[in-house]
């Protein structure tokens, strides 16, 4: 059976604001107020909250921050948590290709550096969460992405056989773990990464959903 598998930042939708909205808590509970910008630090929020973090930290002259940056981190989950669908949104047609693949036989699942129970809470409150077969998070597993253990256990999940998939995401993590599971990759060129994913010779590159399904036919049959 023939999977298609999605990273969730950057590549199933838009959550770099809320990401943002909720490391600048963090900040802003230190005294020192927002440190990240939605629009030009969006590609850092995409590398998960310990790098936004970290950024931030570096921004205010603390070079050696990863103690800072541990102490944070649950507090950015928190507030993650409690705000993480207000600016979110899917990209465009992203829902539309995920049914398309549906149809024509394919198995689709996540696999997401994002903690588990943040992802299907967000999947849920988007309302999409059952389109997908399976839902492999950071902490799902002992090991996470660049890793290939999940994106094989996400298509497991899923029904199908991890010799024939592939994994559409946004960065150079997705594309080491495509190549680390010897699939093809397909990235996304609308994130604030897109000008440069050409670099990581994905197999694919995908600027619009719904160019998705020709895709896949021409990679995975």
């Amino acid at each position: 059976m023939r999977t298609v598998v999605f990273d969730l930042d950057g590549t199933l939708a838009d959550t770099s604001a809320d990401l943002i909205a909720a490391a600048n808590a963090c900040f802003r509970a230190m005294g020192v107020g927002d440190q990240l910008d939605v629009r030009d630090d969006a590609a850092t929020a995409f590398r998960g909250g310990r790098a936004m973090l970290k950024l931030g930290l570096e921004r205010l002259g603390h070079t050696e921050c990863e103690t800072e940056v541990d102490r944070q981190y649950p507090l950015l989950l928190q507030a993650y948590e409690a705000a993480i669908d207000t600016h979110t949104l899917l990209y465009p047609g992203a829902m539309d290709a995920v049914e398309a693949l549906r149809s024509a036989g394919y198995r689709v699942a996540i696999c997401t550096n994002k903690p588990e129970k943040l992802a299907h809470l967000l999947m849920t409150r988007l309302g999409v969460r059952d389109a997908f077969g399976a839902l492999i998070g950071a902490d799902t597993l002992p090991v996470r992405k660049p890793d290939p253990e999940p994106l094989r256990e996400a298509v497991r999940r899923a029904g199908g056989n991890p010799e024939r998939c592939l994994l559409v995401g946004d960065t150079v993590t997705d594309r080491e773990t495509s190549r680390a599971a010897q699939v093809p990759s397909v990235l996304v060129t609308f994130g604030p990464d897109g000008h440069s994913v050409a670099d990581l010779m994905p197999d694919a590159l995908l600027s619009d959903y719904s160019e998705l399904p020709d895709i896949t036919r021409r990679l995975i049959g």
